[in-house]
């Protein structure tokens, strides 16, 4: 016995890779962008019953390993299900045209809010099928939209927006699901290419990447995104309404703690301005919140990059901001907004009127995938943080969007922001 319960028997052999049947129940198959539901199949990533399984990976990967603790500390029972009673989505999203286009989505499950309702047929033949995306309803509020209202940037209407600053909002999260053919396809490259790298550079967690290439459907081990709705979910698909989007890649030190080195949190709240806004007009708007700290390269990785900037000869400087990012990561940018647009083809936007960033990549992505853009907005200059001088200005030489003038090379040769140690 553990302190929390009986200690789990475990089976005496462990299977350490797994290859397509040829004989006995096979799992349930999947046929990407499928309009029936029941012929696209349901996605099981359970770890309860191992014949079921038509996926890689498990549902919630990035949380597996506290998973696994709970279980092996005896405070989670191995072989529960979740009880879904109530959890249904509390707005509809779609089902639109591009949930049905193969090459439109591919890194997430259009279907992932909504598993209760289309595929009761399966759980009630006990398969263990669990959402990837949940829907509900919340209010945020941060002192940047009380002091946006002080200012008489907003107008408190009470349906939208209320007095200090709380917003009304649809949020949904989001767990990623890769198909890996179309995955693949995004960037250039050949299925087997992609799927033996991630094998390798995932250490060989995941075997089946490379001994079940009948498995097309990818659990990946890493963090989702967060939508955030504001104002008529339904107008978000609609043409003749306005709408406006900010795609925000997370900075857990500025978005949450307020480090002033980086304009994350001022683009962030002036987005969340700009979407009640465009709500108030009759329109709505969008946040998406990415889980991509640091570029994609992990807070560890930024923190060291922000001491080399600082520490090097000349201080921190607009010219040398990329450069000190690849000296550590050995690239500068791991973001990739490749995948980025699905989210935007699953609430079912053809059209933004006002996309609320300056970076080439992410309104390069969006194009790409079909979506038009009337406008673009950058963060006003009164917003931008002192210390983040220094970013700003590397990235609008890089090609960041701007209404104003680009810095030319002399401008970038002088030392900005302050030394690590001042």
């Amino acid at each position: 016995m553990t302190a929390l319960g009986p200690k789990r028997k475990h089976p005496k052999a462990i299977v350490l890779a797994s290859h397509p049947r040829t004989h006995g129940p096979q799992p349930a198959p999947i046929v990407w962008g499928a309009q029936d539901p029941l012929v696209r199949g349901p996605l099981i990533g359970t770890v309860t019953n191992q014949s079921q399984r038509n996926v890689i990976g498990t549902h919630a990967g990035s949380y597996s390993v506290y998973r696994a603790v709970a279980v092996a500390a005896g405070a989670l029972d191995p072989l529960r299900r979740p009880d879904l009673t109530n959890t249904s989505p509390t707005n509809q999203i779609g089902p639109f045209p591009q949930w049905f286009d193969a090459t439109k989505i591919v890194a997430l499950d259009p279907f992932g809010a909504i598993v209760s309702d289309v595929f009761t047929s399966f759980f009630e033949k006990g398969y263990d099928i669990r959402p990837t995306i949940a829907i509900t309803r919340a209010q945020i509020k941060m002192h940047e939209l009380a002091e946006a209202i002080a200012a008489g940037r907003l107008t408190v209407d009470n349906k939208i927006l209320r007095p200090g600053g709380a917003v009304f909002v649809t949020k949904a999260a989001i767990e990623p699901v890769w198909y890996l053919p179309g995955v693949a396809a995004r960037f250039g490259c050949e299925e087997s290419e992609l799927r033996r790298t991630l094998f390798e550079h995932t250490a060989g967690m995941f075997p089946e990447l490379v001994t079940r290439r009948d498995l097309k459907v990818f659990l990946p081990p890493i963090g989702g995104a967060t939508v955030y709705m504001v104002g008529d979910v339904t107008s978000i698909a609609d043409d003749a309404k306005p709408l406006a989007v900010r795609v925000h890649d997370e900075c857990n030190g500025s978005d949450v703690f307020g480090s002033d080195i980086c304009t994350c949190r001022p683009y962030l709240t002036h987005g969340i301005e700009e979407c009640v806004r465009t709500a108030q007009a009759g329109g709505s708007g969008v946040i998406v919140y990415n889980r991509k700290e640091g570029r994609a390269l992990g807070e560890v990785t930024k923190f060291l990059v922000y001491n080399a900037r600082k520490r090097q000869v000349g201080g921190d400087r607009a010219e040398q901001y990329f450069a000190r990012t690849e000296c550590v990561a050995g690239v500068q940018d791991m973001r990739f907004q490749e995948l980025m647009p699905d989210v935007l083809h699953w609430l079912g936007i053809t059209k933004i009127d006002r996309f609320v960033s300056m970076s080439n990549m992410k309104h390069d992505a969006v194009v790409r995938a079909g979506i038009r853009i009337i406008e673009r907005v950058p963060i006003p200059d009164e917003l931008i943080p002192p210390d983040a001088r220094v970013e700003m200005d590397a990235k609008m030489a890089a090609g960041y969007y701007t209404e104003g003038a680009v810095p030319d090379g002399n401008e970038l040769a002088k030392p900005k922001g302050r030394t690590l140690d001042g």
